[in-house]
């Protein structure tokens, strides 16, 4: 049975981490941005700040730390202890893997403050897939929805 948790935790911890990461980044779209029209805007970097992004909050984390938690738990004791420590595996789990849900997932992003050519000031906030300075030129896509800064 403790080599069966070993290979359950595994699975799950692999699905929870990869499963549902998107990147934030100014060169990542997703398959429903392809081929999407966008507006092109100019501007000057006024200023970059680092900042983090939140890890994502899905069912995934809370249901797989559950039912590792459950199953872990129901190796303890015997009989109706059995059942208790199940449930408290169970619960102790969801919480235990929400938080490595939300830990996995963090991102560190940066804060792109940007003067259009228009003199409107806008700002930004992506992965820090790039390198930003200030007084640097950059190009802002947008398509009313999502916006992203690239060189």
């Amino acid at each position: 049975m403790d080599k069966r948790i070993r290979v359950a935790v595994a699975v799950l911890v692999a699905a929870m981490l990869t499963g549902c990461v998107q990147g934030l980044g100014g060169g990542s779209y997703t398959r429903e941005e392809a081929r999407r029209e966008q507006n092109v805007r100019m501007g000057t970097v006024e200023s970059v700040r680092e900042v983090q992004i939140e890890g994502t909050r899905t069912i995934i984390g809370p249901a797989a730390g559950a039912v590792v938690g459950g199953i872990a738990g129901s190796t303890v004791g015997g009989g109706h202890g059995s059942d208790i420590a199940a449930v408290l595996g169970a619960v102790a789990g969801g919480v235990a893997g929400q938080a490595i849900e939300q830990g996995a997932t963090r991102r560190t992003g940066v804060e792109i403050t940007i003067k259009l050519d228009s003199g409107a000031l806008l700002a930004i906030v992506q992965e820090a897939d790039e390198t930003f300075k200030p007084g640097e030129r950059v190009r802002i896509l947008s398509d009313g929805i999502t916006s992203r800064v690239t060189h």
